[in-house]
């Protein structure tokens, strides 16, 4: 079996550890409604957003060379946005940047559409087209803590083709550039391009992303997203 995941070729892992006991304890509740914009992200990224767009993944690194993240789901609701949920999770555990390529373990800056999903395990009430695959197993000669990782995934519309499987191995832009980014689950640590959550997390976007609402995620380090 041959998997290629998280911005690589098949052997690539995503994240490592086991972060979900501390999940409840890492949540915030909080709900911060009526924001004219999305919060953190320069005009730069913000136009990038598309003016149908009413469901935005916004992930924030901690750092360009970070592997930690903030994602936070925005709805819009009239012409504000509504902050309704907010995870800890990880991004590529190099950091950020804005030339990925493939193998360098650092996440793509960006504003990307979110079109697809998948997993090995049964839809769990996914809104997007969701394919469920032995496929996405992750290797068993990856660390035991990795095994789950692609129990539920979203593809990032980063260099693939839209209306596919999360993971056709399709690379528009060609194999250099990378591709096979998704949101996926969490195990603790930095994954090798993808952004990782909580099992909780990635059923909540799943039953939530809604293919009418051109749901998007805009990630990135908050200093390039600022910029």
């Amino acid at each position: 079996m041959s998997l290629s995941a998280c911005g690589g070729s098949a052997g690539g892992s995503g994240g490592a550890g086991d972060g979900r006991s501390s999940e409840g304890a890492r949540q915030k509740q909080s709900r911060t409604t009526d924001l004219k914009r999305i919060p953190g992200v320069g005009d730069r990224l913000q136009r990038r957003i598309p003016a149908e767009s009413r469901q935005v993944v916004a992930v924030y690194g901690e750092g360009e060379d970070s592997a930690d993240s903030t994602i936070v789901l925005y709805t819009k609701s009239g012409s504000t946005w509504d902050r309704t949920r907010v995870w800890q999770g990880h991004n590529g555990k190099k950091g950020w940047t804005t030339d990925h390529r493939e193998n360098d373990k650092r996440s793509p800056v960006g504003v990307f559409t979110l079109s697809d999903a998948g997993g090995v395990l049964a839809d769990p009430g996914a809104k997007l087209p969701y394919t469920r695959s032995a496929g996405f197993q992750a290797p068993h000669y990856w660390a035991k803590s990795h095994w789950n990782d692609f129990d539920y995934v979203i593809a990032i519309d980063y260099n693939r083709v839209k209306g596919t499987s999360p993971n056709d191995p399709t690379r528009p832009q060609g194999q250099s550039k990378g591709g096979s980014i998704w949101l996926h689950m969490d195990h603790g640590s930095g994954t090798s391009a993808c952004v990782s959550l909580s099992e909780s997390g990635m059923r909540h976007l799943l039953r939530t992303l809604d293919p009418a609402e051109h749901p998007v995620v805009v990630m990135g380090d908050k200093a390039h997203l600022k910029a």
